[in-house]
């Protein structure tokens, strides 16, 4: 019986407190500093030298005591700079709509100004020998096919 006590308080019970102690202060430690984030890191100092201030052990100047200030600020202009980056993204979003919606509206136009064009029967061998219109002016120029919307060179 002694000498399982002896066992048990000389070697089980230290063992299992330095068990302990390793998943502690190396597994859980690696653990929390693999999920921890710069953001934490800078959101934590303000509370540090908030802390030294207070114990009063060691004198800090007031522009220490600003340096947190300083970083709670730069997290709002951080939050104040991904607004305004969203706002013009939706801006040049609206703009690509705008183009997209407006280069459908011109392709329907054409389509439809196409449809009276038929370019795959060819003419009527009888109307090379036609004679043109009588009230027709004489010129070498064509006109081109009117479609709404479209402008010609």
């Amino acid at each position: 019986m002694w000498k399982q006590l002896w066992k048990k308080w000389t070697l089980d019970k230290p063992a299992t407190f330095g068990d302990w102690l390793w998943e502690v202060f190396v597994v859980q430690l690696a653990a929390f500093l693999d999920r921890l984030t710069l953001r934490q890191v800078i959101a934590f100092i303000p509370v540090l030298i908030l802390v030294l201030a207070y114990a009063h052990r060691i004198p800090i100047p007031p522009e220490l005591m600003l340096v947190g200030d300083l970083l709670a600020y730069i997290d709002v202009i951080s939050v104040i700079f991904l607004l305004s980056i969203m706002s013009r993204v939706a801006t040049i979003v609206f703009i690509l709509k705008q183009a997209a919606a407006h280069a459908i509206r011109l392709a329907s136009i054409l389509l439809a100004g196409m449809k009276g064009l038929d370019f795959r029967h060819r003419r009527e061998g009888g109307t090379k020998s036609r004679k043109g219109m009588a009230g027709r002016a004489k010129n070498d120029n064509d006109d081109h096919a009117a479609i709404r919307g479209v402008a010609w060179a």
